[in-house]
């Protein structure tokens, strides 16, 4: 996927929080080690360093939510993430994020940490992150 269709599918997905540019997306994909899983419905950007793995961002067209897409692309993301070598996966969520805290949890990811005022809401008061991580299985 092209950076412009990334930033387009994000700017749906996170219409109440400062999106994601085009040069954003670009700049991250030039990045060693990361890379997209999913398509023009739902996709995830993720980054590995060593044996580590990052969800930069998980995003799903608004119209295509609660139909498993994302969860396939997570799990999609963390089998590419474990065949670059990562061992763990982390990620963070807006802690108010209820259907993405069930997400993460019924996938596997405990929370590890908390980021107060991390995320800034258009029009609302910062938001803590979670800190989230998932031991990816070796096979």
């Amino acid at each position: 996927m092209t950076p412009e269709t990334l930033a387009a599918i994000h700017a749906k997905a996170f219409s109440a929080t400062r999106v994601w540019s085009t040069a954003e997306f670009a700049s991250l994909l030039s990045h060693t080690g990361t890379f997209v899983q999913g398509d023009a419905d739902s996709f995830a950007l993720i980054r590995v360093v060593t044996d580590e793995a990052e969800v930069l961002t998980l995003a799903t067209d608004p119209r295509k939510r609660r139909q498993g897409l994302a969860k396939t692309t997570l799990t999609h993301g963390e089998t590419a993430a474990q065949a670059a070598g990562a061992t763990m996966m982390f990620l963070e969520v807006g802690e108010d994020n209820i259907a993405a805290k069930a997400l993460y949890a019924a996938c596997g990811y405990t929370q590890v940490g908390r980021r107060p005022g991390y995320y800034l809401p258009k029009d609302a008061a910062p938001v803590a992150a979670l800190v989230m991580r998932k031991e990816l299985n070796r096979s």
